[in-house]
């Protein structure tokens, strides 16, 4: 699994600090942007984010490569719905390797883990007879779930939020949250102010709403260590 941030808004920060400050200020986004004070650019911004009004940062997008993920990954990724994807075709692009995801609960056990390999031989070899007098379209057909894939998704501020909310937590999928929890490193890195307190409900709310069916071990190491929570509930806007 490879996870790499191909492209993300410039600026992220101040762009999103001025859209929201426009909303209270007589002076047009364009004016706002000018403002460099870094302290200024965080109260603006931290301040609708600790209320909750993340309107404000749909205003900047960020553009991943997610690469050798199984195709079982990226059933679920897609189902994000606010967000812009284009994958591996395997309808043009011939399988040529076995690649494969194996799950560390099957590769433990030694036994399983062969029998995994196995079949996953018995299909590419299947797979190679179909494609040499079959159009790769359908020769396809017989691929496993398993099969590696490579996918570039790009997602909006506000829609990063909620994917991280959905597929950080330890109740998802072991391989989407491995892949979301290095995309939000990444995010972090690019913009730390905007996705300081992002990752699941018991990082980003300070409590999992999952009931009867919470984990009950919080993550507290996606938790941003320069976060801190009278940041984001600053007394409300700036008057101009």
């Amino acid at each position: 699994m490879r996870v790499t941030l191909l492209s993300y808004t410039q600026n992220a920060e101040r762009l999103c600090a001025a859209a929201a400050h426009s909303c209270y200020s007589e002076r047009g986004a364009s004016e706002l942007m000018e403002e460099t004070d870094q302290r200024r650019i965080e109260r603006r911004l931290m301040a609708p984010l600790g209320s909750g009004h993340h309107s404000v940062i749909e205003h900047a997008s960020y553009t991943f490569s997610i690469e050798g993920v199984s195709r079982s990954l990226t059933h679920q990724l897609v189902r994000h719905r606010l967000a812009s994807y284009s994958q591996q075709s395997q309808r043009y692009v011939g399988m040529e390797r076995a690649d494969y995801v194996m799950p560390d609960s099957i590769a433990q056990d030694e036994e399983a883990a062969e029998r995994y390999r196995r079949l996953m031989d018995i299909i590419w070899e299947e797979y190679g007879r179909l494609a040499a007098r079959f159009p790769a379209e359908d020769a396809r057909y017989v691929l496993p779930n398993a099969c590696t894939t490579n996918i570039t998704v790009t997602m909006n501020a506000r829609e990063l939020w909620h994917f991280f909310e959905l597929r950080c937590c330890n109740r998802a999928q072991w391989e989407l949250r491995a892949v979301a929890d290095e995309m939000l490193r990444l995010a972090r890195d690019a913009s730390p102010l905007i996705f300081s307190q992002a990752g699941p409900p018991c990082v980003s709310r300070g409590r999992c709403p999952e009931g009867k069916m919470t984990c009950g071990r919080p993550r507290s190491e996606l938790r941003s260590p320069d976060w801190t929570p009278s940041s984001a509930r600053a007394s409300g806007p700036e008057k101009d």
